[in-house]
């Protein structure tokens, strides 16, 4: 087990397009979209213990600890191996709640990644995707670590390597709620299902985002500014909308534009998670220390 204080990104996540291509009898939707990590995001310092507690600080307001998806996955790692190892497990908040960037399920899968290394548990990286799915739906996304074109509920990942543009993100200031948005009357079920090689040449666009725009005045407004510099769409079922760019500099140059109300930042998309990147480095590390 190794013990120091280690430090572990927690990437957003876009989808560069969602569609919705039909409706399961449990409720669940059938997706095809396309996933693509950015380089900001959360991060959490873990330290492991030879003691079982897990301590998950600071404590957020208004969430227990054992609803909070951090906890959720450690103590899920736990029941899997049978292990007693714990944790102290310190967040920096950078990711907005409720935004449709990730934010909790690439918690849970930086929480999976790290305590896997840091407790010597050897799983492989399907058994902890097994594991996150029964947390959350985009979980196995974070936990593979690489852009996919996803299909089903979005657990079936397809690799692949969209191009890796950067991104104005802008998180109106309203909070939307996933099953909100899918249990709409209106919402598209029946766009038809094409070929992944049809959909990355295509135009991207999102299906929940008509009924997101006028549901959210909010979210119409910040579209429709966006719209006038760069191609921009809703992530996920939102609330966070984004705009594509080929440069860094243009995408700092619109958000200069932006009033200081709103919370905004830009991001490169990344291929490869930087989660993925860290664990290399501290493989490497712990390697070369032998």
């Amino acid at each position: 087990m190794i013990s120091s204080t280690t430090h572990w990104p927690s990437p957003a996540k876009l989808n560069l397009f969602l569609y919705i291509t039909g409706q399961q009898e449990n409720g669940y939707h059938d997706l095809q979209t396309l996933f693509q990590f950015l380089d900001h995001g959360d991060e959490l310092s873990i330290t492991a213990s030879s003691e079982g507690t897990i301590t998950i600080l600071p404590e957020i307001p208004g969430l227990k600890t054992e609803d909070n998806l951090i906890y959720k996955a450690a103590m899920a790692l736990r029941a899997y191996t049978g292990c007693q190892l714990g944790a102290e497990i310190v967040l920096t908040k950078k990711l907005p709640m409720g935004g449709g960037i990730g934010g909790g399920s690439s918690n849970a899968a930086t929480t999976l990644i790290a305590l896997n290394y840091l407790w010597d548990l050897k799983l492989s990286d399907i058994q902890l995707a097994e594991i996150g799915l029964a947390l959350g739906a985009d979980v196995p996304v974070f936990v593979r670590g690489f852009a996919a074109f996803a299909e089903g509920v979005g657990e079936h990942l397809t690799q692949v390597s969209p191009q890796e543009k950067y991104y104005l993100v802008v998180r109106p200031n309203v909070s939307i709620a996933t099953a909100d948005i899918f249990r709409h009357p209106d919402l598209t079920r029946n766009t038809p299902k094409r070929a992944m090689a049809t959909l990355l040449e295509q135009e991207y666009v999102n299906d929940c985002e008509k009924i997101v725009r006028m549901l959210y005045p909010e979210v119409d407004k910040q579209l429709s500014w966006l719209l006038q510099y760069a191609p921009s769409r809703l992530t996920g079922t939102g609330s966070c909308v984004f705009a594509e760019f080929n440069s860094k500099k243009e995408a700092e140059a619109v958000l200069a534009q932006l009033p200081d109300t709103v919370s905004a930042f830009v991001a490169q998309g990344r291929n490869i998670s930087p989660l993925k990147e860290t664990l290399a480095e501290y493989q490497s590390a712990h390697h070369n220390s032998i």
